[in-house]
């Protein structure tokens, strides 16, 4: 299994504050947020590389982050971020501008249309940030394969929910409905910006790419293919949080401190 991490944005959003560094490697209790997904990531059993997805206006910093030998926990005897157990690939898209960007669903196909794809692939936003180990969604997707597994929560507010994709599952955790960012959610079961997608499954991206132009919204993919295929669908605990505002960051900054 490999992982990728999303961290192709241009965090216009949070410009005010976070000025020339993209928003994975902003800092919230010390560690930029792509740390914390990292300690999350470096627990799963049987992943063999971490790759790093951005573009290049950033993509010096990454390759930077990627060199620089953690903190602790995370620090170990060998260098850069894979002495954390796992390697570490840090990949350019190409872009430049916001205008150019691939979107969340480009970036994964970017990647996947250069790797021997003879790999389960484990997605993460590099912007999301939760407090829960992998182990339990991985056991749950594994169990679930050849079907694509989806990490949820329950964000516990309606309003909140219709600026995510909403789900509805069934008895054994199979998504029904995937509503993404409906103007009246029928739950708060949101979609966080975490996958499982099996070997067998990597080749429907160029299937979806044929039929829709949304490609910046992952969301848009997964309801995609809840509609064709069985997607199932993992509720995290804890907490979780899409930084996508300075709301956002300092709610997680608050927590995590």
């Amino acid at each position: 299994m490999k992982a990728l991490i999303l961290a192709a944005g241009y965090g216009v959003r949070l410009a005010a504050v976070a000025k020339d560094t993209p928003k994975p490697l902003l800092t919230v209790a010390g560690k930029a947020l792509i740390d914390h997904v990292v300690e999350r990531l470096r627990t799963a059993e049987g992943l063999s590389e971490i790759v790093v997805v951005t573009n290049h206006k950033f993509y010096g910093h990454f390759t930077r982050w990627a060199k620089t030998p953690p903190a602790p926990p995370m620090a170990g005897p060998a260098a850069g971020r894979a002495h954390a157990g796992v390697p570490i690939r840090v990949v350019n898209d190409g872009t430049d501008t916001p205008e150019e960007r691939l979107g969340s669903v480009g970036d994964i196909h970017f990647v996947w249309s250069r790797e021997r794809v003879h790999d389960d692939w484990l997605i993460v936003g590099g912007d999301n940030l939760f407090d829960q180990e992998m182990t339990p969604f991985l056991s749950f997707a594994r169990a679930k394969a050849p079907a694509i597994s989806v990490g949820l929560y329950d964000i516990g507010d309606i309003r909140a929910a219709s600026k995510f994709g909403v789900c509805s599952l069934d008895a054994q955790g199979r998504v029904t409905l995937f509503q993404e960012k409906p103007e009246k959610p029928l739950s708060t079961l949101i979609a966080t910006c975490v996958y499982y997608f099996p070997r067998p499954t990597l080749t429907l991206i160029e299937e979806y790419r044929v039929q829709s132009n949304a490609l910046d919204a992952a969301g848009s993919y997964i309801q995609w293919l809840a509609e064709k295929k069985n997607v199932y669908g993992f509720q995290f605990s804890g907490k979780w949080y899409d930084i996508g505002s300075v709301e956002s960051l300092n709610d997680a900054q608050q927590h995590f401190k």
